[in-house]
C-alpha cells in the first residue's frame, strides 16, 4: 500500500494562555500568535491528484479560529476560572477552556478534532499523522497519531 503526506500550516492564531501550575514567567498570562501544521496521511491521492484538497480545510481553519483568534486561553483545572469566566461575561475577554493549554496539549486537541473530520471526509482515505502546534518560531510541541495507540 502507498502511503502519501499532505501537509498544511494554519498561522496567525494571536492568542493568550497562562499555566498556572507553572514556576516560572508562564504562570503569567503571556501571548503568542499560534499556528498548527497538520501532516495528513493519505491512502491514496483524488481524482485531481492530491492527498487532502487544500480548498475543502475552511471548516478546520473556521474552528481554529474559533478556539485561537483573539481569545484567551485557560486549563480546565485553572483555579481563577470563575475569574476568568467573569472577565468573559463583561467581554474583556474571549474565553476558551481547554484540558490543558500547553503546545503538546494543544497539538492532541487539534488532532482530536481534525482527525476524525477528515476521515469521515475522505472516507478513510486520509487521516491525520501529526499535528504540530508553534506558539513562536522557537517553540513548537508535536502531537503524533502513533501515540494514541
Amino acid at each position: 500500500m502507498s502511503l502519501y503526506r499532505t501537509i498544511k500550516t494554519f498561522d496567525n492564531f494571536p492568542c493568550s494562555h497562562r499555566q498556572w501550575q507553572h514556576e516560572g514567567n508562564c504562570k503569567f498570562i503571556h501571548g503568542y500568535s499560534r499556528s498548527f501544521s497538520i501532516t495528513f496521511g493519505c491512502s491514496g491521492l483524488t481524482k485531481s491528484g492530491f492527498g487532502v484538497d487544500f480548498g475543502e480545510l475552511t471548516e478546520i481553519k473556521t474552528w481554529l479560529s474559533h478556539w485561537f483568534d483573539h481569545t484567551m486561553l485557560i486549563n480546565e483545572d485553572e483555579p481563577e476560572r470563575a475569574l476568568f469566566e467573569q472577565m468573559h461575561e463583561k467581554k474583556i475577554i474571549d474565553l476558551r477552556v481547554l484540558p490543558n493549554v500547553s503546545m503538546e496539549k494543544t497539538a492532541e486537541f487539534v488532532f482530536s478534532f481534525v482527525d476524525p473530520w477528515i476521515r469521515k471526509k475522505a472516507n478513510d482515505r486520509a487521516f491525520v499523522l501529526q499535528v504540530e502546534c508553534r506558539e513562536n518560531n522557537k517553540n513548537a510541541g508535536i502531537y503524533l497519531a502513533i501515540e494514541r495507540t
